[in-house]
């Protein structure tokens, strides 16, 4: 299977494209004129690349954990993603910080990116994210603890409602040795914080 097919599993393209046209008639627009005649077919392709994670299984991402005698923090910042908001299908885009301490097993680094991706792709909340992303990495390689801190702006606020672009939204989630112990924590936002 193909990286497209893969994406498009589980996903109606044909009923995504009626419902576009649909949105198109009861705006009053014509979905037959020249410049809208292929939207619905593009928008459905879209809505499949971005809510592709919602057939995604991330485990198979950390499968491979490879044994290693390391006991500090293991971070990736600044992982750039988008999402988009449940509540009004608009986008939110931002970065991620993961970190985590390993007890005795990590996991590639391109792999935490991945993670985040697969959870980030499909209907979400900005917080359930933060803490899917944390409790998964947790769970799957048995962490010491992990950290992650999401920054994004969400356009459902910044192009429509209450209208504040540059508004930025910060959560965090922190498991294991980064909620139990203060140093570790302090030491773990330091980390996310450094050479900005």
């Amino acid at each position: 299977m193909n990286e497209q097919e893969e994406q498009n599993k589980g996903i109606d393209l044909a009923r995504l494209e009626k419902a576009v046209q649909e949105i198109l008639l009861a705006l009053g627009e014509d979905p037959h004129r020249e410049g809208l005649r292929r939207t619905p077919n593009r928008v459905a392709r879209m809505y499949a690349e971005l809510f592709s994670g919602i057939n995604d299984d991330p485990r198979k991402y950390v499968k491979q954990a490879f044994t290693e005698n390391y006991d500090e923090i293991v971070l990736l910042k600044d992982i750039p993603f988008y999402s988009m908001c449940e509540h009004h299908l608009l986008p939110f885009i931002g970065q991620a910080h993961v970190g985590y301490v390993p007890d005795g097993k990590i996991i590639g680094v391109s792999k935490l990116a991945r993670v985040v991706e697969s959870f980030a792709r499909r209907p979400q909340v900005q917080e359930r994210l933060t803490t899917q992303i944390a409790e998964f990495i947790m769970n799957e390689i048995q962490a010491k603890g992990v950290a992650v801190v999401i920054e994004a702006t969400h356009t459902c606020m910044t192009i429509r409602g209450v209208k504040k672009p540059g508004s930025v939204m910060v959560t965090s989630a922190m498991l294991g040795l980064f909620r139990k112990d203060a140093r570790s924590r302090s030491e773990v936002m330091d980390l996310m914080q450094g050479s900005k």
